[in-house]
Parts: C-alpha cells; sequence; structure tokens
C-alpha cells in the first residue's frame, strides 16, 4: 500500500501502523493482521514488531475477545510459533490471555481451550508454560 512504500524505512511509523491496524476495533480486523503476518513489514524474530503487531492485538478487547474464539486461536498459535524463536517474548504475549476468567462462559471455554493447546504442546518453553499455568490455575 501507499503508506507503506512512503514510510517502510522508518521502524517506528512502521510499528505503529502495525499497532494501528490490530487494535482497530472494525469487523476484518483478525483477518488483517493475519494478512499482516505474512507483510514484509513484520518479522517474528523482531521483538518490537511482534508488540506492535501481536501486543497490539492482545489488548484488543473487542476483536481479541470475539465470541468465537477465533481471537485466542490466533493468538495461542502466534504465541506458540514465537516461542520457538524468543521464549521470553512469547510469555509476555501469552500474557495477554491473564484475564480470560472474566469474560462470559462462552469466550472462557474458547480461551481456555487457546491455553490447553498451548500447554499440550511438546517442547514449550518453561517462561510461556510458566504464564499458561498460572493462568489456567487461576
Amino acid at each position: 500500500n501507499d503508506f507503506y512504500a512512503r514510510w517502510k524505512n522508518e521502524a517506528l511509523v512502521i510499528d505503529k501502523w502495525l499497532q494501528v491496524q490490530a487494535g482497530s476495533r472494525r469487523p476484518g480486523t483478525l483477518a488483517e493482521v493475519e494478512r499482516l503476518v505474512a507483510h514484509p513489514a513484520f518479522d517474528l524474530r523482531n521483538p518490537n514488531k511482534v508488540y506492535a503487531l501481536l501486543r497490539a492485538f492482545g489488548n484488543n478487547h473487542v476483536r481479541f475477545h470475539a465470541a468465537d474464539g477465533s481471537g485466542y486461536r490466533f493468538l495461542a498459535d502466534q504465541t506458540r510459533q514465537l516461542d520457538a524463536i524468543n521464549p521470553q517474548v512469547a510469555s509476555r504475549i501469552a500474557r495477554c490471555f491473564d484475564r480470560w476468567r472474566k469474560f462470559d462462559s462462552g469466550r472462557q471455554t474458547h480461551a481456555r481451550a487457546a491455553l490447553e493447546m498451548l500447554r499440550k504442546h511438546t517442547g514449550l518453553s518453561r517462561d510461556v508454560a510458566e504464564i499458561v499455568e498460572r493462568s489456567l490455575a487461576v
């Protein structure tokens, strides 16, 4: 897009661009974030990019906590992938699940399933496992 083409060499501007899109309340935000994960502006190995996109999405109370659980599944899957690269950053992303019990029972069911998926992942780092266990135990 034109914005990216103009600002692609300005890391802070691109980080903000990712963050704004991930924080949108508009329908289709999850699909846009999924598209951005594959965009040249995003790099799962770069903590600033991860925080700009994934943490911003995890802090998006409307779209992360979608009633169908799609936001939880997406972020759990991204956390799992990130864990293999940078467990410390992955554990910070996993903290987006900390308040899952404060939502209605349907959302709780979906969030628990996403956390259980992470828990069962073979090779889960100690960092992420600790966050997941703490979230499930509360």
